[in-house]
């Protein structure tokens, strides 16, 4: 009997994309954003930018209040000599210190032991054997949401996970791509499990609710169920996006990484009785990982715990150990499926596996280095705080009905943040202004907060300022070596739009409904 795997055909063509005026839309924008220079060289433009206009505002006067110092907002030269000087001195530490690069370097050292060992791959034959191929997307936008909890830990996991559990799937890998990225990114604050943005946030809320009422409180979950039910939102938007614009259109697409003609029966055969031992063995490994974690951090007095008690405190070590967690516990499982498969001989392969992982990494790295010093004069120059104040003032001064204002919020916001990427530094900026300027209107803290969270999470998928946009990049990279910032805009355009639209609409509906934003959210003041 031969031992030779029956020939697999080929997955059905994918629609191609209709020739209207969003398709030709979506492709100008991605000619023109290619059209851009290497990311790398964008970073150092943009710092030119920021140089020039930084010295040039420098000497005039600003009316507005910057909230962190409580004095006017002064634009910063960064053409001074000192200026230059500290520039200088901080490069090294600006670059190494840059928040992304430890986070993708340390994740990512577990995850290629385990890509490397075969470990990943066969867990996805498992999980498309028991998925209908119709259920993927929403599947994976459902665990790019919820990976939200883990903090940054759904760039570096699930946005290349989203690319190769497609692919395996016979779809196009930048499809998973973009599913992944609108979840994790796109909906960043649809999550119905509290996460340590919650906290940071209200804190924010409650000093700006204090500047008129200096006992209002705010409840850290004063938004939970809102961005709960956000979820569905988010999962059946992105679902739709994803397979009937972006995956149809993409059919003109060509994958450059396809697997070798004599890799894919292998690839795509089922689990031989030792490999398929390996896994049951590796999962093993990664359920004794979880039920330790679970039982050190169990306990009311367990250093995992935040001096308050809490687990998903921002101040919890558990937080702050989340990436090496990841680390560890695709290590482990990786470890043992490498070996009990016999992928694995010594130890010198499990180096090797490391390095292969690293080696994709340094077009990254390049990136990074511009990117970090970009974001250290951009904020250095106060350039981004005063535009936010402008936008800020220029809104209260229109004096608009409530509704009106709420959405001209979210507006504010989502333009902001296509220059800030951190939602604390953003709202830091914004709370002080809006809050009590919406109080006065009869709008709760707890519901402009609301807004905010809308804005802030809808545009993060559409602007090369935001720190993890450049790894998204490489990630595409791997698969569609042409990949440039025009091409990952025009696949994120529609999540973005979509998401700004219906995400502000639903918050005006549940709004009108009366229902429950989360726990002690009114919304109304007083």
């Amino acid at each position: 009997m031969s031992s030779k795997q029956p020939e697999q055909s080929p997955p059905p063509p994918l629609p191609r994309a209709p020739a209207g005026w969003a398709s030709r839309a979506l492709d100008a924008l991605e000619k023109a954003g290619n059209r851009l220079p290497d990311p790398a060289l964008l970073f150092v433009v943009l710092a030119a930018v920021v140089l020039v206009l930084s010295a040039a505002l420098a000497p005039l006067q600003f009316a507005e209040i910057d909230p962190r110092t409580k004095q006017p907002i002064q634009v910063q030269s960064q053409l001074s000599g000192k200026a230059i000087t500290e520039f200088l001195s901080a490069m090294v530490p600006t670059f190494t210190g840059f928040h992304p690069l430890g986070v993708v370097l340390v994740a990512l050292l577990g995850v290629g032991i385990a890509e490397h060992s075969g470990f990943i791959n066969a867990g996805l034959k498992k999980l498309l054997a028991i998925t209908p191929r119709a259920l993927l997307t929403p599947m994976l936008i459902l665990v790019a949401i919820v990976s939200h909890t883990a903090a940054d830990a759904g760039y570096v996991l699930v946005i290349p996970l989203g690319a190769v559990i497609f692919q395996a799937a016979g779809r196009h890998p930048l499809a998973g791509i973009a599913a992944a990225f609108a979840g994790v990114s796109g909906g960043f604050s649809a999550n119905f499990i509290p996460s340590s943005l919650d906290p940071l946030l209200q804190g924010l809320t409650q000093a700006g609710a204090g500047i008129l009422d200096p006992e209002r409180t705010v409840n850290p979950l004063c938004n939970w169920f809102f961005c709960g039910a956000s979820c569905l939102l988010v999962m059946g938007l992105g679902w739709f996006i994803t397979d009937r614009v972006i995956e149809p259109r993409l059919a003109r697409t060509p994958v450059d990484a396809a697997p070798e003609p004599e890799q894919e029966p292998q690839r795509m055969a089922a689990l031989t009785p030792r490999e398929a031992r390996a896994l049951w063995l590796a999962l093993g490994a990664l359920l004794a990982c979880v039920a330790l974690l679970v039982a050190a951090s169990a306990p009311a007095s367990s250093p995992l715990r935040a001096p308050s008690g809490e687990l998903t405190a921002s101040a919890a070590p558990l937080m702050r150990a989340i990436v090496p967690l990841i680390f560890l516990f695709f290590l482990a499982p990786g470890l043992v499926y490498g070996y009990a498969s016999g992928a694995f001989k010594s130890h010198r392969d499990v180096i090797g596996g490391m390095s292969k992982t690293m080696s994709t990494m340094a077009y990254y790295l390049v990136m990074a280095f511009f990117a970090a010093q970009f974001i250290y004069l951009f904020n250095k120059s106060n350039l981004g705080a005063l535009l936010a104040l402008k936008g800020a003032g220029a809104l209260k001064a229109m004096a608009l009905p409530s509704t009106v204002t709420i959405v001209g919020a979210i507006l504010l916001t989502a333009a902001v943040n296509l220059l800030i990427g951190s939602a604390s530094a953003k709202w830091a900026l914004l709370a002080p202004i809006l809050v009590p300027m919406l109080m006065s209107l009869g709008i709760s803290p707890e519901l402009t907060q609301a807004a905010y969270r809308v804005g802030d999470s809808t545009t993060n998928i559409i602007t090369p300022l935001m720190v993890y946009f450049p790894l998204v990049v490489v990630f595409c990279q791997k698969y569609v070596k042409s990949t440039g910032i025009g091409t990952l805009v025009a696949l994120m355009v529609p999540y973005s739009l979509t998401l700004l639209t219906a995400w502000t609409l639903f918050l005006l509906v549940y709004w009108q409904l009366g229902l429950p934003l989360g726990l002690d959210a009114p919304y109304v003041y007083p």
